[in-house]
């Protein structure tokens, strides 16, 4: 069995409101399979580029749950590990009116927390072209120490580390900011939101985020769609591109469309594809999957996202 990426990272529950509005006005909520890397795990699955995950998952209903999702989605079970004294993450999904979305964790003693990829041979690594890590695992010990380890020992295996901080202020347990800037440094594509570059975190303009490490940057701006700047030793030539994105009438639900591009951006990376077709496939996976409500649940195949190119 052979794999040409690994995505390595949370996943958790996400329970979705039957209703826009605040979180204290919700009656009823759907159960829904979520975790930013594993939706970019199980969209890359969609997307016919199959990769291994790397994750902890509790051994509780939830837990259960999750695993049934990514077996059922054709996600080897090889680096997913079990840990039966801990509970799964769950995340209550608030939307506003324009189907924009804040998220309320409960994370205590969750396996999420004791994320570990030690189990990931470097003979693995060394056979894939990507690893994506997200920020998650970072905020908390001994996950952020795990995650570090699996980074460097994937650019010691000459693989492409392709970072997703997903800024969640209120996940972290430390100053986020040496240990972002420490990942920064060890990344080779970046893709962030404009979410994530609003804080004190993160560099806040593309130039900067390179000199903090990165060779190319995505950068992910909603409806105005994304732009890539790239270094001279990113995949791509040096330069600098833009696509305006893909206009989508009947938009459900925006959560997990930041995990639906980084699973374009990834399926280019494997894929070798010109920087302006990696911008415009991540763009118009992004928008199919708003079209659907949750995040996993909404990610598209190929077809759906020819058809969003072919209607734009």
């Amino acid at each position: 069995m052979t794999r040409e990426a690994l995505v390595a990272g949370e996943a958790l529950i996400d329970f979705i409101p039957d209703r826009h509005g605040p979180l204290a006005a919700v009656e009823s909520f759907s159960r829904r399979a979520g975790g930013a890397p594993a939706n970019v795990a199980v969209g890359l699955a969609r997307l016919d580029r199959t990769p291994w995950f790397c994750t902890a998952l509790a051994t509780d209903a939830f837990g259960e749950h999750l695993a049934s999702v990514l077996d059922r989605e054709g996600i080897s079970d090889r680096f997913v590990r079990r840990v039966p004294d801990a509970r799964t993450a769950l995340a209550f999904v608030s939307h506003g009116e324009d189907a924009d979305r804040e998220f309320t964790f409960y994370r205590e003693g969750t396996a999420d927390r004791r994320f570990d990829a030690s189990g990931v041979p470097d003979e693995v690594l060394q056979s894939v072209d990507v690893v994506v890590v997200g920020g998650v695992t970072l905020t908390v010990e001994p996950a952020r120490s795990a995650t570090f380890d699996l980074v460097e020992r994937a650019r010691a295996a000459d693989s492409l580390v392709c970072f997703d901080p997903n800024v969640r202020p209120e996940l972290w347990e430390v100053d986020p900011e040496p240990t972002l800037r420490r990942m920064l440094s060890a990344t080779d594509v970046l893709k962030a939101s404009r979410e994530d570059l609003g804080g004190d975190a993160l560099p806040a303009a593309p130039d900067e985020l390179l000199d903090a490490g990165p060779d190319a940057v995505f950068l992910t701006e909603g409806e105005a769609g994304a732009r890539l700047v790239a270094g001279e030793d990113s995949p791509w030539e040096c330069g600098e591109w833009r696509h305006g994105g893909y206009r989508v009438d009947d938009v459900v639900d925006t959560t997990g469309a930041g995990d639906a591009f980084t699973a374009g951006v990834v399926a280019g990376l494997v894929d070798e594809a010109a920087p302006e077709e990696v911008l415009g496939f991540a763009n118009a996976v992004a928008a199919a999957s708003t079209r659907s409500e949750g995040a996993m649940t909404a990610l598209p195949d190929r077809e759906a996202v020819r058809r969003v190119r072919e209607d734009s």
